[in-house]
């Protein structure tokens, strides 16, 4: 039996808002090196079967991982073990995007001293369609205390 969460709450949801420009597409493309011409010329993206500048997959991908990040260090230490992600459809520059988490699950791991986390998240645009669909494990520990001074 797994014993009760320390630091997580079961059900707990968050979200963030992302809005894309065309310049972060291409700035966040060339930083992770993807040099496919879809994220970087606008002219090749708009002739292309998306009718315009799409982002890199990485693009909303990290910031759907770094939510996580972002949002569980506010209060403890949270360490990403395991995601599954599923790009649904394009993400095109000018896009507004919602992150959203929900813990589904959670249980204190004496051995890692802290909350084994699993969670379920989507990122959907600002036309209501779900662009990326995802899970994943992390442990959440309890903040250590500030060395003495």
């Amino acid at each position: 039996m797994n014993a009760p969460p320390r630091v997580v709450t079961i059900g707990e949801t968050f979200s963030s808002t992302l809005a894309l420009s065309a310049d972060s597409v291409k700035s966040f493309a060339s930083l992770v090196n993807d040099l496919n011409p879809l994220h970087h010329d606008d002219a090749y993206a708009t002739a292309s079967r998306f009718g315009g500048l799409i982002a890199s997959g990485t693009q909303p991908s990290a910031h759907f991982m770094a939510l996580l990040a972002t949002h569980f260090s506010t209060y403890a230490q949270p360490l990403g073990l395991e995601f599954d992600i599923k790009l649904k459809k394009a993400v095109y520059a000018n896009d507004t995007l919602t992150i959203t988490w929900h813990v589904r699950d959670a249980w204190w791991k004496p051995s890692l001293n802290g909350d084994l986390t699993q969670l379920d998240g989507n990122v959907v645009n600002q036309r209501g369609e779900t662009v990326l669909l995802g899970t994943s494990t992390i442990l959440v520990m309890p903040k250590p205390e500030r060395a003495a001074r």
